[in-house]
């Protein structure tokens, strides 16, 4: 599923996020000391793969370069989130985040060269975003399982989700044109909206309709790069995904500017009036 970044779950599906006070100012016990080990290993193991399977597709050394760095950032972002946490920590549910992350890497690193090579008929990027589709939401079972859940790890998972759709949406690119970007880029738009605009960062009730469209997101980024599929489907899917994001964003944006105008309203309602007894 993919985020929307609201202060209260900072995810669109608008589910809350079941958050420890105790947990997110101590740090989840038995998950200290986990995140340096975690970061690296989710490091190298992009590192050591995206190395692979960038040699199969043999994109020449430029564009290999292009591909690896833009799943370096994907992973490096991911272990930052892990790393900045004050203080340390590192969950299993942030463990299986972490995967999802250099699954989202790879498919970038192989889907950046194809913007200037043209696409590649093959299952290594469905495969790879596919799996990283079916394991969102485990690792939001698992914290609640394990009883660590934690508002740090819905953000990360947030950002996760984020960069998997980008990543799908650069592969889709390749194949029916970069407005298909527009996709993986309208998040990063609205978190750059907020910095400027803070009344786009408040948060959210849940909705099941902006659940429903996050969910569809990587779903119909995924089907048109399946080999074989018709041309016609390759396009129509994303275009309906597009409609579908831009109406769920827009309505955010229109419900948070009209509760900052109701907010003003009623601040200067109680402002009590100047005293008029005195000239």
């Amino acid at each position: 599923m993919i985020p929307r970044p609201d202060s209260a779950a900072r995810r669109w599906p608008g589910s809350a996020a079941v958050v420890s006070v105790r947990a997110e100012a101590a740090g989840p016990r038995g998950a200290a000391g986990r995140a340096v080990p975690d970061a690296l290993a989710a490091l190298a193991s992009y590192g050591l793969l995206a190395l692979w399977l960038s040699s199969l597709s043999a994109p020449g050394i430029p564009l290999q370069l292009a591909g690896l760095g833009a799943g370096a950032m994907v992973t490096g972002a991911a272990a930052a989130s892990v790393l900045r946490r004050a203080p340390r920590f590192s969950t299993p549910a942030d463990r299986v985040t972490l995967l999802r992350a250099v699954l989202a890497a790879l498919c970038a690193a192989l889907a950046v060269p194809q913007l200037f090579t043209g696409p590649r008929a093959d299952l290594l990027i469905p495969v790879l975003g596919g799996l990283a589709f079916a394991l969102d939401g485990v690792d939001g079972a698992v914290a609640r399982r394990t009883g660590l859940s934690s508002m740090a790890g819905a953000r990360f998972d947030a950002a996760t989700d984020a960069g998997l759709v980008l990543a799908l949406s650069v592969a889709v690119a390749a194949r029916v044109g970069p407005w298909v970007l527009a996709i993986g880029g309208m998040y990063y738009v609205f978190v750059a909206a907020g910095r400027f605009r803070p009344r786009l960062r408040g948060s959210l009730p849940p909705r099941q309709s902006r659940k429903a469209i996050g969910a569809f997101q990587p779903f119909a980024l995924l089907l048109p790069l399946i080999p074989g599929i018709p041309a016609a489907a390759a396009v129509s899917i994303p275009v309906a995904a597009l409609a579908l994001l831009a109406f769920s964003f827009g309505r955010d944006v229109v419900q948070l500017e009209r509760r900052h105008r109701a907010d003003l309203l009623e601040s200067g309602a109680a402002r009590p009036a100047p005293d008029q007894s005195h000239p």
